[in-house]
């Protein structure tokens, strides 16, 4: 399945973990792919990839303007972007916050050629002017011929917008591709403590100071190697308060890649006690169960009863809890591991998430196309 046509998208940033899904894409359009970002906010902790191999990038300027709810940015190159590459369909942000993209979206309709939201769904609006912007934000939304969510509970959001069921697709948000090696046969742990394994950045928002905790607060038989990978600004204060409340939590640092596989492998359980989630597939695709917080509603189509547990983000209770159960009994730990790696082997993978985006493109622009 492919899309002949030439095709754009437009990112804020292009974070270095999407680019193995860019590439993907790109090599069922033969038309080409073009992907324009920008720069992230000072402060964002985002590592941000320097290009791509298949498909064509284009950086731009990011210009920011104010914060938090009322944070909007503009795409200064948008618009010469879109003149040069002069694409069949286009693919943008569903974030209102850019200001940019309603010209984007002009420019299209003016030549007849579909433009497809892709974002992780419409989340509630409190505060200041909140009836006005959630006015904006569905005219913003209906401008769409489809729209693709990451998840179930983003394509949730989106309807109750009044935005058509059947112009809906789901694309889990995937990093990797379908696994090409079996499922990993993990041993038994006779005479060492099963390994729980933390897997990105190390910043605030990742909470691996409530797993950190956590451990500590589990009974002395259940207690795991805790095995921390990953770098970032709260590395030093991690390490400093394992010495003094888990000193069996090892850092490793910063892993990419390959040098990812034997951590994955050696593992019995995968934890992630705060907000992300990126990393969950690849653990999956390991045979790894999981354990993850209740974020943004991405990891509802990851984390199931049947590989995993589900707990609210920073409450360490219900993560001490959890960690228990799993520990308890290694026998379903590994009966889980495997519901994972099937999971990201049928289900949730590059591979799939390349076909719905190339059913919407396909049936977005068959809207355009003259009828008989």
């Amino acid at each position: 399945m492919t899309f002949t046509g030439r095709l754009a998208i437009q990112q804020r940033v292009l974070p270095v973990y999407r680019t193995a899904f860019f590439d993907s894409l790109a090599a069922a359009c033969p038309g080409g792919l073009s992907v324009l970002a920008g720069q992230p906010r000072p402060g964002e902790a985002i590592e941000v990839a320097a290009g791509l191999t298949t498909a064509q990038y284009t950086h731009t300027s990011n210009r920011h303007f104010l914060s938090g709810g009322f944070y909007l940015y503009w795409q200064a190159g948008l618009g010469p972007w879109l003149e040069r590459w002069d694409p069949q369909a286009l693919i943008v942000e569903t974030n209102p916050r850019n200001l940019s993209n309603a010209q984007a979206i002009r420019w299209m309709k003016a030549r007849r050629r579909p433009v497809i939201g892709w974002g992780l769904g419409s989340p509630a609006i409190h505060g200041l002017l909140s009836g006005a912007r959630l006015r904006m934000r569905r005219q913003y939304i209906h401008s769409f011929d489809g729209l693709i969510a990451y998840s179930q509970p983003g394509a949730d959001s989106y309807r109750s917008l009044g935005f058509p069921a059947g112009r809906i697709w789901v694309a889990p948000n995937a990093v990797t591709h379908r696994p090409s090696w079996p499922l990993p046969i993990r041993e038994g742990h006779a005479t060492t403590k099963p390994v729980v394994l933390f897997v990105g950045r190390l910043q605030a928002r990742k909470k691996v100071d409530n797993l950190i905790q956590a451990c500590a607060r589990l009974p002395i038989e259940t207690q795991p190697r805790l095995w921390i990978v990953g770098d970032g600004p709260e590395k030093a204060s991690l390490e400093n308060q394992a010495r003094a409340l888990y000193p069996a939590a090892e850092f490793f640092g910063a892993r990419h890649g390959d040098e990812l596989a034997p951590l994955f492998n050696e593992a019995d359980l995968f934890v992630l006690p705060g907000t992300g989630g990126l990393a969950i597939q690849e653990a999956m695709a390991h045979g790894l169960p999981v354990i993850a917080a209740e974020a943004d509603g991405t990891q509802l189509d990851l984390v199931r009863p049947k590989n995993g547990w589900q707990v609210p983000p920073g409450h360490v209770e219900a993560l001490v809890s959890a960690l228990n159960q799993a520990l308890s009994d290694p026998a379903r730990l590994r009966t889980m591991g495997a519901a994972s790696y099937q999971i990201v082997s049928q289900e949730i993978n590059l591979e799939a998430m390349v076909r719905t985006f190339l059913d919407a493109l396909t049936e977005c622009q068959r809207d355009y196309e003259p009828q008989a």
